[in-house]
């Protein structure tokens, strides 16, 4: 393989589609044949078929998805309509995640042979190269544009072009192969001694927009994302073999309190010493690289865990007593910056161990300078301590719905700056990738010196289908042009205040809380109570970090990934006039007093004991307050048993309503003002199917 130019991800605008069609052409051809010359370092057919680790399928597996990936994403953007083989193209269609370092996956598979699978790839190749040739192009080309899922198995492939690569690593001497196009680095010297350099403070911003981006980009890297960094130190150079086996020599592997619960409970299972492609020979290390093992270059990066380089920066701080972490994903966009790096020329060999363009193996952390940094980029990929998120306005793709959203779990570390084999999308500036934090890559790490806690932002989507639901019924869309419930109640409760006062207000049974924050436009406080915690924790989330994140069903296993921000709600100033407390409405605390008004919905015929809440609920209100009962009155027994209904039934023969309960048991304290009135609202449950409910309004003005 040529060291000098591996071409680059294609820049999406221009003004000459035929010039951008026949570089998409060659950029599909070059990646393909650079995978296809990864897996000449296989020494035999044999090699294809032993796992190189036990927690990740075969290499003949890996050969075959990458090509497969295309033909099926293609079907479902409905650019082809006949399948190659339908057999490969749903053995080959989903990998294995590494869901824990000892979940061991001991299917059998009925493997297709070698050169089967390469004329797949040949009759693969000529569908797409023919569909290249075809399609029309518009530039620029979007997320939305028919060109995009043929740059997304593009880039797909050269994710898996590097993911490949550590398998073959990991694979055993006997299985692989030097390579003429894969000549590892031949450079090592004395390790140079680290030190700290200062990053003044800074703002970092990122902002990828999906319908005007300049290159692909993969779901997770779309939004904006601005942030002020104060000023900390780090690490001049990646941390070195030579700088890591101080850790190994002082035990650092056997000492617990360097690590964390997680990483402990790996070192434990594994029992590992020293970094997995580490090797002792008698008295000698040796590094076990791409096809082959070299005495160790103590000059190049070490390559470890998270777990491991987090408990060497334990071990550092202690030592040290200074407060010496990794850093965080923004801490690293600011070296970035700092270093005034840019992407990597069209045309140059980068100024990095990068793409490709230099090695197939890690080098020297003293080649590459980027401002008074070393390998700000490239090398080796380095972990920080963020658990990768979204961004505000985060989408998925729906050819890849699932490309980002599982690692949304806060259990995948991202890693930040490329290895010597990331390239297209892997080497840009924007490019996040986040793994299991047992996980090995190309991956090393810097470490910080810092006082500002590594924050973590909420990544987690909630699954739970009862709860989605409601986020979706407080949050989310309108169905059927029917007003959102919770803020019609609020608008409702508000108008028939006119000029009383609007200090405190109790939204009682808040569910996931949007009447408690709409209330919040007119009122001092608002304080919302429900009984279920799991209700409460939706509000609380989005007032304490401005998004609340759900997953809907469609239909089956398929569902839409669905985000609600205060911002795009318009609740943002509101978020702290509200608090939110789980309680029981028929055994209200005390200190839930002197409010101006309470807003009941859907509420009474969901309670064991309703006319408990009716006969005390004049002792929660001011004079001339207010009190707001919304309710269907369905009355079910497993929710109240049939002699607590206020009312639905027959008395002394005649139909006796809730309306007539409501009378009578808040008639002595309240009177009725106004309503009844119908409320309409729709619960979504799958994406063909909604409850469309009417829901009884009275209120009530206390008696002063």
């Amino acid at each position: 393989m040529s060291r000098s130019v591996f071409l680059r991800t294609p820049f999406l605008n221009g003004n000459n589609p035929e010039l951008k069609r026949k570089e998409i052409q060659k950029y599909f051809h070059t990646t393909l044949d650079c995978y296809e010359r990864l897996f000449e370092t296989l020494r035999s057919d044999e090699a294809y078929y032993i796992k190189p680790i036990s927690l990740r399928h075969p290499l003949i597996f890996y050969f075959g998805h990458t090509a497969t990936f295309y033909i099926n994403k293609l079907i479902l953007a409905g650019l082809i309509s006949e399948r190659i083989n339908p057999k490969f193209e749903s053995m080959f269609a989903v990998g294995v995640d590494e869901m824990s370092w000892d979940d061991l996956d001991s299917t059998h598979y009925n493997w297709p042979t070698v050169q089967a699978v390469r004329e797949y790839r040949n009759a693969m190749r000529t569908r797409i190269d023919q569909l290249i040739m075809q399609m029309p192009l518009v530039l620029p080309i979007t997320w939305e544009s028919s060109w995009w899922p043929i740059l997304m198995g593009i880039e797909h492939e050269r994710i898996h072009l590097e993911t490949s690569s550590v398998l073959i690593r990991q694979h055993a001497l006997e299985f692989v192969q030097p390579h003429a196009d894969w000549k590892a680095c031949q450079k090592s010297t004395q390790a140079p001694q680290n030190q700290m350099i200062p990053v003044a403070a800074g703002t970092v911003t990122l902002n990828k927009n999906k319908n005007d981006c300049e290159y692909y980009g993969w779901d997770n890297e779309f939004g904006l994302h601005q942030i002020n960094i104060p000023a900390f130190q780090a690490s001049k150079y990646l941390v070195t073999n030579q700088e890591f086996l101080a850790f190994i020599e002082a035990r650092g592997y056997q000492t617990e309190k360097y690590w964390q619960e997680e990483g402990r409970s790996w070192q434990k299972f594994t029992q590992a010493m020293h970094p997995v492609f580490w090797i002792r020979k008698g008295e000698d290390w040796y590094l076990r690289i791409m096809t082959e093992e070299i005495p160790m270059p103590w000059d190049w990066p070490v390559e470890v865990n998270y777990h491991e380089a987090k408990a060497f920066c334990n071990w550092k701080a202690a030592i040290t007593a200074q407060s010496i972490r990794l850093p965080t994903e923004d801490e690293w966009y600011r070296l970035y910056d700092v270093g005034q790096l840019s992407e990597v020329s069209s045309d140059v060999p980068a100024n990095s161990n990068l793409h490709l363009d230099h090695y197939a193996s890690s080098c020297p952390v003293t080649e590459f300078k980027h401002g008074e940094f070393f390998d700000v980029v490239g090398n080796v990929w380095q972990w920080t301590e963020t658990p990768i998120y979204p961004f505000p306005g985060f989408d998925v793709h729906p050819l890849y719905d699932d490309f980002t959203t599982p690692t949304f779990d806060g259990q995948h570390n991202l890693i930040k700056g490329g290895s010597w084999i990331s390239c297209g999308d892997e080497s840009l500036r924007s490019a996040r990738y986040a793994f299991r934090r047992h996980f090995f890559q190309h991956a090393g790490f810097r470490y910080v010196i810092s006082e500002a806690l590594a924050t973590q932002t909420s990544s987690s989507y909630e699954t739970d289908k009862l709860l989605s639901e409601y986020a979706e019924f407080h949050y989310g869309d309108i169905y059927f042009n029917v007003p959102n419930f919770s803020k019609a109640l609020a608008e409702i409760a508000i108008a028939a205040l006119g000029d009383r006062p609007k200090r405190r207000a109790l939204d009682l049974g808040c569910a996931s809380g949007r009447a408690t924050f709409e209330l919040a436009h007119a009122f001092e406080s608002v304080t919302g109570v429900d009984f279920s915690a799991r209700f409460i924790g939706q509000g609380v989330q989005l007032a304490q970090h401005g998004v609340l994140r759900y997953v809907l069903t469609d239909e089956g296993d398929l569902v839409s990934y669905k985000e609600s921000t205060l911002v795009g709600l318009g609740l943002e100033r509101v978020k702290d006039k509200v608090e939110f407390y789980q309680g029981d409405a028929c055994n209200l605390r005390p200190i839930l007093t002197g409010y101006d008004l309470i807003l009941a919905a859907n509420l009474i015929d969901r309670l064991y004991d309703p006319a408990k809440l009716l006969n005390n609920i004049h002792t929660r209100i001011n004079p001339s307050g207010l009190l707001l009962i919304a309710s269907p009155y369905t009355w079910l027994v497993e929710h109240t048993k049939k002699e607590s209904w206020v009312g639905g039934f027959k008395r002394d023969g005649e139909s006796f309503t809730t309306l007539d309960g409501l009378k009578e048991i808040l008639g002595k304290y309240f009177r009725l003002i106004q309503g009844p009135q119908a409320v309409p609202f729709v619960i979504r449950e799958t994406k063909r199917k909604f409850q469309h409910t009417l829901s009884e309004v009275t209120i009530w003005e206390k008696i002063s």
